[in-house]
């Protein structure tokens, strides 16, 4: 026992009562502990030590046993876990070093203990599927940011996929995230479109992403944004304005024309089609509209739209035409289905759903579908 506490350290617990002599003694027996200096029998003695110290009333007595034991694998578990469950200044190097911690006691730290705590867990050399999962949950973006940031932490597709769903916007998870060592392709593609060109460059470089996807999916973004900007308060004048930004910008694609078909946004549709066949507004109106065979196709081609695509907008003008359409969130959603319905039928029976365009566009309006779907 000598060797464990000398007498020097025996006459001051006897004769000094304070915090201070206490810490220091909790620190010199767990120094000697991690150490490995200490005999079987001795080992025993500092454990029951650490057991009536870890109920010490004061916060630095708990800090220096803490500090000193975050290392040692041999800490017995309740003594771990008793540290790691007390206040900031003790707990958190238990977290963040311990090895003794199982996933079990992580993870019911994280669901019951402060945000602070769960940092410390997140940046943990290693960090298991199980405890990451738990900590994707806390929906903290301090936590979340932590975690991605730590490369010894193993995350799954799914928990990454809910990071992407829920901070895929947030510059300080879309850094760490992004420049992660392995990242699933499924979730390269929903974050692409979503953070900035350098980002963007890395994703293609470093996470298989073919620039060819990448394009297609940061197209499909921009899309997306610029039919956001027209609102069914938006007037004739602000689309046409749109329009012409577009035109002149080389943005006004026959995939954008055919997104804000879909979507109901037939105003959209028909001052589009006006623009790139130099037809009156007016006029085109009255084409695109035409029951007959001759009208609009004869516009369709003056605006020198994809031939593979013309099913798709015959099919849209005619569903439209049939519905009752006031312009309500539920009747978008009722034209997608609709609309998506008729182009399955259609293509069957016409042998289609074979060629390469017809695949893409089916895909194209499931997307749709889920779209309405999400916004209904």
């Amino acid at each position: 026992m000598a060797e464990l506490l000398s007498k020097s350290d025996v006459a001051r617990l006897m004769s000094d009562p304070s915090a201070e002599a206490r810490s220091e003694t909790a620190e010199k027996i767990a120094s000697q502990f991690g150490g490995g200096e200490l005999s079987d029998k001795e080992r025993e003695i500092a454990e029951e030590i650490f057991r009536v110290m870890v109920k010490d009333a004061e916060v630095r007595v708990r800090q220096a046993l803490s500090k000193q034991l975050k290392d040692s694998d041999s800490v017995p578990h309740d003594v771990a876990l008793s540290l790691a469950r007390d206040v900031d200044d003790v707990s958190l190097p238990m977290l963040e070093f311990s090895s003794v911690l199982s996933d079990e006691d992580l993870v019911e730290i994280v669901a019951s203990q402060d945000e602070s705590k769960q940092v410390a867990i997140a940046r943990r050399e290693s960090v298991s599927e199980k405890v990451s999962e738990a900590l994707v949950e806390t929906k903290s973006e301090t936590v979340v940011a932590s975690l991605v940031e730590n490369e010894g932490a193993e995350i799954s597709e799914n928990a990454l996929q809910k990071v992407v769903e829920e901070f895929g916007s947030v510059e300080s998870i879309q850094t760490p995230l992004v420049h992660r060592e392995k990242l699933p392709i499924t979730v390269a593609e929903r974050l692409v479109s979503q953070v900035s060109e350098a980002l963007q460059e890395h994703l293609v470089t470093h996470h298989e992403l073919s620039p060819g996807v990448a394009s297609d999916l940061i197209m499909h973004s921009r899309e997306k944004a610029t039919l956001g900007l027209i609102t069914p308060w938006s007037s004739e004048r602000d689309v046409e304005q749109l329009i012409k930004t577009l035109q002149a910008n080389k943005r006004l694609t026959s995939t954008i024309i055919l997104r804000a078909l879909c979507m109901g946004d037939v105003g959209f549709f028909e001052a589009a089609m006006a623009a790139l066949s130099k037809v009156p507004l007016v006029n085109a109106r009255l084409l695109i509209h035409d029951k007959g065979e001759i009208g609009f196709k004869a516009m369709y081609d003056k605006a020198k739209m994809p031939p593979a695509l013309f099913p798709a907008f015959r099919s849209a003008i005619d569903v439209f035409n049939e519905m009752e359409f006031t312009d309500e969130p539920n009747d978008r959603e009722q034209f997608a289905r609709r609309l998506l319905e008729r182009l399955l039928t259609q293509f069957e029976e016409m042998g289609m759903v074979e060629d390469a365009d017809m695949e893409y566009l089916l895909a194209k309006f499931n997307k749709i579908a889920d779209e309405s779907q999400d916004a209904a």
